[in-house]
């Protein structure tokens, strides 16, 4: 096959750019046509060749950038995706980022590995960064940017890049997958498929249509007046209304992923705010926001895998939060991590913010009954 040459012509992350991907991103969850390109600019902004995604429920459903898509083809048909422990490792790891091959091997393992040695590196390919998702529902969500072996391994700033809009790609992709990367012809046929309690909302917070699991939510959900939706859970609302309202400004850090406790104080549901985006519309019609109230009780979501879906951390918070977990103190977790005291206290801010909770002793509570109730 040809060389292959990187994309670089998408490297910024900030202004209208940056918005446009994001919105197209949000597009690609009831439009997945649209991934391939969307895809395509995402591994631009690491100067990869193309992108991918994988995932899994019951059954495995992948798409990927035009550029590299026979290759992974090949990968897939040819049984060298069974092979391959990149998706394990991406998978095991606690903190919600994108990794590189060095974050699990050397280069003398690199270079031994049959799949770099035998399928990636003839292909021109040989260098990535990946990130997984593992959510209750038990869909199991894949990204890759593939880079080619002579440009060299995918850089820290690349890295930081990708982390930027991971949790958009999480949020897109879990509704990507629970259509099985097909098409709605409407909205009750999406949300049917969803096969979770859902909900379309228009700018207002008013619902225009549920799926049909959404009945079974009088426990957090009750509808106000002018049929604007609540949640039973204050906190919870407080941020669903900030979030609704944040998705017609320039707020790119806004909390769009948090918990909706019950009356036992614990989590369970994960809210997720997902913007209707350009041919969204054609699906969802003019709703504002699709509205994924996911339960927390599962056997299959251990209880670090928990932690990310509940609370869409960045790397840094995700340490934050481990270490209030721990009982550490934040003086501690800036020696640990040779940063400032004023940025941890920054961090842990964003993190008591995405949480709803009010102090640190509440968050240390909170996240403690998590992993006692989580399975492991």
């Amino acid at each position: 096959m040809p060389a292959l040459e990187s994309r670089r012509d998408v490297a910024t992350t900030g202004g209208g750019m940056q918005d446009d991907l994001i919105d197209r991103i949000y597009e690609c969850s009831v439009v997945p046509e649209a991934w391939p390109a969307v895809l395509d600019d995402v591994a631009a902004l690491s100067g990869a060749v193309g992108g991918l995604l994988f995932s899994a429920r019951k059954a495995l459903n992948w798409t990927a950038s035009e550029r590299v898509a026979d290759v992974f083809a090949e990968y897939v048909n040819d049984g060298w995706f069974g092979k391959c422990s990149r998706r394990v490792c991406l998978m095991s790891q606690d903190a919600p980022s994108f990794f590189v091959e060095h974050d699990f091997w050397s280069d003398a393992e690199i270079d031994a590995d049959p799949v770099y040695r035998d399928f990636f590196r003839p292909r021109g390919l040989g260098w990535s960064a990946g990130t997984g998702l593992q959510v209750p529902t038990g869909d199991n969500i894949v990204f890759s940017v593939e880079r080619p072996f002579a440009d060299g391994p995918v850089d820290p700033d690349s890295v930081a890049r990708l982390n930027m809009i991971r949790p958009h790609l999480a949020r897109s992709a879990l509704v990507s997958a629970r259509l099985q990367h097909k098409r709605a012809q409407g909205a009750t046929e999406a949300l049917t498929a969803l096969q979770l309690p859902a909900f379309l909302l228009k700018a207002t917070g008013e619902v225009t249509e549920t799926s049909p699991l959404a009945a079974d939510l009088s426990d957090h959900v009750v509808h106000g007046a002018h049929g604007r939706l609540r949640l039973r859970d204050g906190k919870a609302d407080q941020i669903l209304t900030d979030a609704i309202a944040a998705l017609d400004q320039d707020a790119g850090d806004r909390v769009r992923s948090f918990p909706v406790r019950g009356d036992d104080g614990l989590p369970g549901l994960v809210a997720h705010v997902i913007p209707v985006r350009r041919g969204a519309h054609d699906v969802f019609g003019d709703s504002f926001a699709l509205l994924l109230l996911i339960p927390v009780a599962s056997d299959r979501a251990p209880s670090a895998t928990l932690m990310k879906s509940l609370f869409d951390l960045t790397p840094a918070e995700a340490r934050i939060a481990r270490g209030i977990a721990a009982g550490e103190t934040p003086e501690a977790l800036a020696t640990e991590g040779d940063v400032a005291i004023s940025t941890v206290r920054t961090q842990l801010r964003r993190v008591l913010e995405k949480t709803g909770c009010a102090r640190q002793a509440d968050l240390a509570a909170l996240l403690a009954r998590i992993g006692a109730n989580a399975p492991t």
